[in-house]
């Protein structure tokens, strides 16, 4: 695939965080740069996207169609894709909107030749059912569906790849997640020993708990968990906090943080090193999952 030397996986490494949390001496934080692959299809995107992507190739499929809200990244990475290989490109946008009040966004999708098909919340729900993707393959007969978030096998698949830039002498895990795919894919092949922990940024998101503990393998569905106690009033909701937090940890750091996922994991997990959560003589890394366009 073409992609794959424009999105530079070698760029990837882990940095350390010295004085994160205060400078707290009993644990070590570290980040891993998932963001650094590419300025658009960063993070765990691409490694959620890479497989589906190959399978449109092998299936000779022109088009990429997947699924997304207004301010989705997810769609950007697809759109964005899509152009670098000559292909088409088609976004379902949850909710109904005028094409005159596109938000900055989705005239990047567009930027990238994505047709944008905005649907009804009535509608966009019934995503996965199979009438409803029947009708979409009908109408876009050319098309390779990808579910919201690349969210199925295939991209649990690319995200389990992700374990390779993860050493094994870190204690805990930790990383935002949405529709919990790249939790599942890590979860499933990271050593036992090491301790998955999500941080779901929307309220109410300790229900991807269900969802994550039916999808992991039997012997790998131990030492992880999840939390939504750090959404700040909801998902792609921010505060004065937050943007402080971004911007210390930016001159701290030379790290941007986006609103949406890694900056409430960040905040998340200093307040939890301040609550004593983790033994002393833990080694967190922290994985930095791009969105820097939702900025």
């Amino acid at each position: 695939m073409a992609i794959i030397s424009w999105v530079d996986e070698q760029k990837i490494r882990v940095e350390e965080l010295k004085g994160f949390a205060g400078g707290d001496v009993r644990v070590a934080v570290s980040m891993l740069r998932l963001d650094k692959i590419h300025p658009i299809i960063s993070g765990n995107k691409w490694f959620k996207l890479k497989h589906h992507v190959a399978s449109a190739i092998a299936a000779q499929k022109s088009t990429l169609l997947s699924f997304g809200g207004a301010y989705s990244n997810h769609l950007i990475a697809t759109a964005a894709a899509a152009h670098s290989i000559g292909l088409s490109s088609v976004a379902i946008v949850r909710g109904l909107q005028a094409s005159s009040s596109l938000n900055s966004v989705l005239k990047q999708c567009q930027a990238y030749g994505m047709q944008l098909h905005f649907v009804s919340r009535e509608a966009y729900a019934q995503k996965e059912a199979s009438d409803f993707l029947q009708g979409l393959q009908k109408q876009y007969p050319d098309a390779y569906i990808i579910p919201e978030g690349g969210a199925n096998n295939d991209g649990q698949r690319g995200a389990a790849s992700i374990a390779q830039y993860i050493p094994s002498y870190y204690t805990h895990i930790a990383l935002s997640i949405g529709t919990g795919t790249t939790f599942i894919g890590l979860r499933n092949v990271l050593p036992i020993c090491q301790f998955l922990f999500g941080f779901a940024p929307m309220k109410g998101g300790i229900y991807l708990q269900n969802s994550i503990a039916s999808a992991l393998l039997p012997e790998q569905n131990h030492q992880w968990s999840v939390t939504d106690r750090f959404h700040f009033g909801g998902f792609g909701k921010k505060t004065m906090e937050m943007d402080a937090f971004i911007s210390d940890f930016a001159l701290q750091y030379n790290i941007l943080l986006d609103r949406v996922y890694t900056a409430k994991m960040m905040m998340g997990i200093e307040t939890l090193i301040h609550e004593d959560t983790f033994e002393k003589g833990s080694k967190i890394l922290c994985i930095h999952t791009g969105g820097l366009t939702g900025n």
